[in-house]
């Protein structure tokens, strides 16, 4: 099989003399489309506050030349942002056809192992996506500088890793993380005072975040004086290689590594986005216009994942969306949202929160009306044809499909065909124009059409490779090409499918989870004298981290003394991870094992641990404790 070429094309032009803000809020490209009338380009979700391109503009002015004034950031200073953040999931929308039959939301049995149910209580509300989080962004760019977004989840020893490796100069922060947020700062060398908050909207700030400056009251310090800064402009092509984004991807060994991300890389996808999509075409007709001006869009997905900074923050607001901020969730807040709002567009991802409620009582949820949803798209993780039939009996008329993309592919390689509302069930769609994928076999030749083989793929969006990481950079970056380390197959009509991972990296609801950092971690426990770690499959969360452990002799002897002690063993093991980890690298279980098995040259084989992990689930000899996680 030859290369596989995107259809679609030629793409119209793509700035690579322009930083992300200049390109969002300064200049007109061809492929945007024009607004016919004035719309808010951010609601925040309970209050309605809307907020315009002028004010986003104003704020963002505010905040860069308050960061400027008060402790100089400038060319090529890191900014961090750390927000808590909750996902809404695919499946917590499907139970609502559970809703409207019985007045119940449980999961249906064959959707998971065990009985959940989905609907979070009051005191589980989660904080989500920040109205000023686009606004920090673009502030640090207009200076020069680079955003790394972290995880809310990580632990500070996690945070400080990250702060450290991107040298960051100030953090900004949620109220609610303060605490992390400190400890991380201290251990990274960042002044207390250089820990900004965004606003408390939801009234969860700790007491002693009254004495940190907030991005409110810097705006407001920056809009009271003239301009302090002098925004540069890149030369041509300059685009291409100054950095707007160090994003954090594991891969498959080691700590997590940050992707150097240009701005050349964002605004590529996102014309390659609105390019694909047809948002400025009004010719076609209306009912194949997806993506047009005026639509509204629920942004649940977090902005330092590079989904949803790329597709649902950049490319949304490009094209139009409005995008209604969500400041916490629960599930029927989801739909009262949906209805309020008339939501038209949900960028998802196939999991879901479960938690046990007294949701099953609130018949309530029957008012809701989210018939106005038209797109619904998911990505991060493979998406079940069970779960997509699911979906289209629910949304008989909304557009339903999946895409493939990673942070080293600056987001969407593929996307949801256009031409019909259900793509082929299992599909992560078709090639986005500009991008080439190869397909290639052990042996170094191009598979055939429907064989799998590793996928190698290239476009205008690539990154530039691991920042301060040559080995891992020549391992995954060759000539503009990008080895994912994915095994797929393409179908005749350019389909990609999506079979698993040749790398050896675990993926928890799209979370990127490698096994050496937990087993190198493991290895410092007294009652680890080996380790291996793989995924196990699961059906919300894609895979879970499971551990093969060769007990330390001290340990071996105490369960030969008392084979009782086995299970202290394991929940001693498991709670070393869960001290020092985010929730997502927890363990769900713990097989102890003679000895691990490694090829001559001491290489883990991994593979053979996972079958076998697979072997005894499906005997039912292997009992794992799945709990919900954030």
């Amino acid at each position: 099989m030859a290369e596989i070429h995107a259809d679609g094309g030629p793409l119209p032009p793509i700035p690579d003399d322009l930083t992300i803000p200049q390109f969002l809020l300064d200049s007109h490209h061809p492929a945007r489309p024009v607004l016919r009338k004035p719309q808010p380009w951010i609601v925040e979700e309970l209050s309605g506050r809307e907020v315009g391109s002028d004010e986003l503009r104003a704020r963002t002015f505010g905040l860069a030349n308050a960061l400027k004034m008060r402790w100089n950031i400038g060319e090529d200073d890191v900014g961090t942002f750390m927000l808590p953040v909750s996902l809404i999931y695919l499946r917590a929308l499907t139970a609502t056809r559970a809703f409207h039959r019985s007045g119940h939301i449980r999961a249906q049995p064959h959707w998971y192992a065990h009985p959940r149910w989905i609907h979070p209580s009051p005191e589980q509300l989660i904080h989500v996506p920040h109205a000023d989080y686009p606004v920090a962004i673009w502030a640090v760019h207009r200076l020069g500088g680079i955003i790394t977004g972290a995880n809310p989840t990580y632990t500070a020893d996690e945070l400080t890793y990250q702060l450290s490796a991107t040298k960051a100069r100030v953090l900004i922060a949620h109220p609610a993380a303060l605490s992390v947020a400190l400890e991380a700062a201290r251990g990274a060398g960042i002044p207390a005072e250089r820990v900004v908050l965004f606003n408390d909207d939801a009234g969860v700030a700790e007491p002693r975040a009254r004495g940190h400056v907030t991005i409110e009251q810097l705006v407001a310090e920056g809009l009271e004086q003239t301009q302090r800064f002098v925004e540069r402009r890149l030369g041509p092509g300059e685009g291409k290689r100054k950095l707007a984004f160090l994003s954090f991807s594991s891969g498959t060994t080691g700590r997590p590594k940050a992707v150097m991300i240009p701005h050349y890389s964002v605004i590529a996808n996102v014309v390659q986005l609105a390019h694909w999509t047809k948002a400025k075409d009004e010719s076609r007709p209306l009912e194949m216009q997806r993506y047009k001006p005026g639509s509204r869009s629920l942004a649940v997905l977090p902005f330092y994942h590079i989904y949803g900074l790329v597709v649902v923050l950049h490319f949304s607001l490009f094209i139009g969306t409005t995008l209604v901020v969500v400041q916490k969730f629960n599930f029927e807040q989801f739909l009262h949202s949906i209805q309020r709002y008339r939501i038209t567009h949900l960028w998802q991802v196939p999991s879901i929160v479960p938690h046990k409620s007294n949701a099953g009582k609130r018949a309530d949820a029957l008012k809701y009306d989210i018939s106005s949803i038209r797109m619904l798209m998911s990505g991060a993780a493979p998406l079940s044809s069970e779960l997509i039939n699911q979906l289209s009996a629910l949304l008989p008329d909304a557009w339903i499909g999946q895409a493939y993309g990673m942070t080293e592919t600056c987001t969407a390689v593929t996307f949801p065909q256009v031409d019909r509302r259900l793509g082929t069930p299992g599909s992560g769609g078709v090639l986005l124009p500009g991008c080439t994928a190869r397909v290639v076999r052990p042996d170094g030749s191009l598979a055939a059409p429907g064989e799998p083989g590793e996928l190698v793929v290239t476009g205008p969006s690539m990154a530039l490779g691991y920042m301060n990481n040559p080995q891992a950079t020549a391992e995954t970056f060759k000539d503009g090409w990008v080895v994912t380390g994915d095994e797929v197959y393409f179908n005749d009509r350019k389909e990609i499918f999506v079979v698993d991972r040749i790398k050896e990296l675990i993926k928890v609801r799209g979370f990127q989870v490698p096994p050496a950092e937990l087993e190198g971690h493991l290895l410092g426990h007294p009652d680890v004298g080996d380790v291996c770690v793989v995924g196990i499959p699961d059906e919300y969360s894609g895979e879970l981290p499971f551990a093969f452990v060769v007990p330390s002799a001290a340990a071996q002897a105490r369960i030969d003394a008392n084979p009782a002690a086995a299970d202290e063993v394991r929940k001693a093991i498991m709670k070393h991870v869960a001290d020092h980890k985010t929730s997502y690298k927890h363990l769900v279980g713990v097989e102890f094992i003679d000895a691990i098995p490694k090829n001559p040259s001491g290489k883990l084989l991994r593979r053979f641990l996972r079958d076998r992990a697979k072997t005894l689930r499906e005997s039912g000899k292997l009992t794992i404790s799945v709990r919900a996680k954030l």
